[in-house]
């Protein structure tokens, strides 16, 4: 398998780890706006690995490198201010995709605490014709969550229960990074959206809508010594 990978932070440098202990990647290119770091990020494979440096932001060079390449497959490894370029770029270049993340939100801008405006993954969903009938796979939002919690909902679905009536997912964790009173472990503007965006709340009666930011608090006491956190 021939991948391109977009990011060469701190995502990208795990993924080289693992993937040069994998016989199937036959050539994994890093590509990142800093040369250097696409270059540090692929030496764990050796022969079978290389950076180059491009603009996450360029469609068109991003299409460019995926054919040059002969990629199979790219994994978006960027800040999610980059997914849509990225997206595009590959359904160009006739590449499957992978992503952590989705194209960003933006609220409404009349009602923003009544009514959705543009959500998580609209513009990406809104092509999924395309990428179906060009026989192109796109799997996105495959992070923690909603994506690997998505994959143990399912598994316990089919294997761990006959039935289940409610199903919900909590984020903690009592990381410390020595040195910093705060320390996001995925991109800080990731971080700012999720809190400052109003929630967005699916019912079957009413559909879409929203809540003001930080609104219905709920304290969960979570296992493994961490505690309750609100």
């Amino acid at each position: 398998m021939r991948v391109v990978v977009i990011g060469a932070g701190g995502v990208g440098g795990a993924v080289a780890g693992i993937a040069a202990r994998r016989p199937f990647v036959e050539r994994m290119v890093f590509a990142d706006i800093d040369l250097a770091r696409a270059q540090r990020a692929a030496a764990p494979l050796g022969d079978r690995g290389a950076g180059v440096a491009i603009d996450a932001s360029d469609e068109a060079a991003i299409a460019a490198l995926l054919e040059a390449e002969r990629a199979d497959v790219v994994l978006n490894a960027t800040d999610p201010r980059f997914v849509m370029s990225i997206f595009r770029g590959a359904l160009a270049a006739g590449t499957h995709y992978l992503d952590m993340a989705m194209s960003l939100s933006r609220p409404h801008a009349e009602r923003p605490y009544e009514e959705c405006g543009v959500k998580l993954g609209d513009e990406q969903l809104a092509l999924a014709g395309e990428w179906t009938a060009r026989g192109q796979l796109a799997l996105v939002g495959i992070g923690v969550e909603p994506g690997l919690s998505d994959v143990f909902a399912r598994y316990a679905a089919d294997h761990l229960f006959s039935a289940i009536d409610e199903l919900g997912v909590r984020d903690g964790a009592d990381l410390v990074v020595d040195g910093y009173d705060f320390a996001p472990t995925f991109s800080i503007w990731t971080t700012i959206e999720e809190c400052l965006n109003p929630p967005v709340i699916w019912e079957r009666e009413r559909g879409w809508f929203c809540t003001e930011p930080f609104s219905e608090p709920e304290v969960f006491d979570f296992p493994e010594g961490i505690g309750p956190v609100e």
